[in-house]
């Protein structure tokens, strides 16, 4: 699905082809999840790095992409990178130098130390929000500061989901893209590429409970939903449509 004439979102996927920068973006990764959770006594298999990597592959495939942007949340813990992290944070870099592809990843709240191991694994690192080409890649624990010359902002962290209903009264959540405005710019937020990561369902909640800055600010219900799941992409049209529903 075609978002602009630059903009595809890949089908099924929780990432977006920016066709003018050749580069893929996806946001809220999280990795080392399953192992900072067994240390709370939550014991999940360890899919979330081999799910991510699969999604990338099938994404590098169908677009030959030459750079992967990670908007936000390569890592889950804020105070310190816990061995399997660091683990798989190693593995990802791997397999994405492995593709031939180049990484950045502009840090959010997650992030802290990652910093530390930008010289060793050749990344590039930038602190809450970078520009290029008219882009403005930015977390979205904060505002973003430089608005000039933006065509367009492009954020992570709310985790976006909808809440959808069958018939028989079950809820179902499906992870969404945003696309709405910012101060007149464009602004879409991205869904988070961590497998157990069940979101935000942006329509079954009240503007205060946001986590986003941004989107505590605007009218969440002007916003587009376009869902993710079963090998598709659909637009669900606007929140506001959806709280009728």
């Amino acid at each position: 699905m075609m978002l602009t004439r630059d903009i595809e979102l890949l089908d099924g996927l929780p990432l977006i082809h920016i066709k003018s920068l050749n580069a893929l973006v996806g946001a809220d990764l999280h990795l080392g999840y399953e192992g900072v959770m067994a240390k709370k006594g939550v014991f999940l298999p360890k899919v979330n790095l081999k799910r991510i990597m699969e999604t990338l592959d099938t994404a590098l495939a169908k677009t030959r992409a030459k750079m992967v942007i990670v908007d936000g949340d390569i890592k889950n813990e804020f105070s310190t990178v816990e061995q399997d992290e660091f683990n798989e944070l190693y593995d990802f870099i791997n397999f994405i130098k492995g593709k031939g592809v180049t990484l950045t990843l502009i840090k959010g709240n997650h992030d802290n130390f990652v910093e530390r191991y930008k010289e060793p694994f050749k990344l590039e690192v930038f602190r809450q929000e970078a520009k290029m080409s008219g882009y403005l890649f930015f977390h979205g624990e904060e505002l973003p500061r430089d608005l000039k010359k933006v065509k367009m902002l492009i954020m992570g962290h709310e985790h976006p989901a909808i809440g959808v209903f069958n018939s028989g009264g079950g809820k179902e959540k499906l992870a969404s893209f945003l696309y709405g405005s910012y101060k007149r710019i464009p602004l879409l937020v991205l869904p988070a590429m961590n497998y157990f990561a069940a979101g935000t369902d942006i329509n079954l909640q009240h503007r205060s409970m946001l986590l986003s800055p941004v989107l505590k600010q605007i009218d969440v219900d002007k916003m587009r939903a376009i869902a993710i799941g079963y090998g598709s992409t659909i637009d669900f049209g606007t929140i506001g449509k959806l709280r009728e529903v």
